[in-house]
């Protein structure tokens, strides 16, 4: 039995990004440029900037991050959306291109580990497919290991509150929280952790696993 806190080890959780990256690159390169325009549940957000927002940590620079930093006035969110716009601005050939550009690569953002990759990856391809109407399976162990990082992560700061509940996996063992519980695949509790509460209910309705709780259904 693999513990409930477990997480993956460096070269396997690469491996997975590698593969992610790939697979959305893929997905994006058969887009008609309506869907490139879609709205997502990330903000305001649409496709074109979720996809720019996946190619900026391994792309940018020590100076670069320093000078959007600075254009953002210290504030780290407002640097991670403003970077995104402005990336979003290049033709998608080019957006599609810097994806596929850092398969392979292992340059982190400032502060953070190699977890944060895969949790961008996993969280902002279903914010992507779920635009779309799209489905894009998710590997229980990946979607494990970022429920996992979400929980424990420290610094950066966590910009979700953790809901007051007792979070249950049906697909893997894994367990976090105490109070009220809410059972349902991992992929789901995992965007309900990063704030996306309705997608976290849709993507567990299309995967035909029981989404159960109070909470989860509100």
């Amino acid at each position: 039995m693999i513990p409930v806190g477990a997480v993956l080890d460096t070269d396997e959780l690469w491996q997975i990004v590698d593969r992610e990256r790939t697979s959305l690159a893929d997905l994006l390169e058969g887009l008609s440029p309506e869907q490139w325009e879609t709205r997502t549940r990330c903000g305001d957000w649409r496709v074109r900037e979720v996809a720019a927002h996946l190619t900026v940590a391994a792309r940018f620079s020590c100076g670069q991050v320093v000078r959007e930093m600075v254009r953002a006035r210290g504030n780290w969110n407002r640097m991670i959306h403003d970077s995104a716009v402005r990336e979003a601005e290049l033709p998608v050939a080019e957006i599609i291109a810097n994806l596929r550009s850092i398969i392979g690569s292992r340059r982190l953002a400032p502060t953070t580990s190699p977890h944060e990759p895969l949790l961008d990856l996993l969280v902002h391809g279903q914010d992507i497919a779920l635009a779309l109407g799209r489905e894009r399976p998710v590997p229980s162990v990946a979607a494990r290991d970022a429920a996992e990082r979400v929980w424990t992560m420290r610094f950066p700061p966590r910009p979700w509150p953790l809901p007051k509940a007792r979070l249950v996996a049906t697909d893997i063992a894994w367990t976090r929280g105490a109070g009220e519980e809410i059972r349902g695949p991992v992929t789901s509790l995992l965007l309900l952790l990063t704030g996306r509460p309705e997608a976290a209910r849709e993507w567990a309705e299309r995967t035909g696993e029981p989404w159960t709780g109070v909470t989860a259904s509100r």
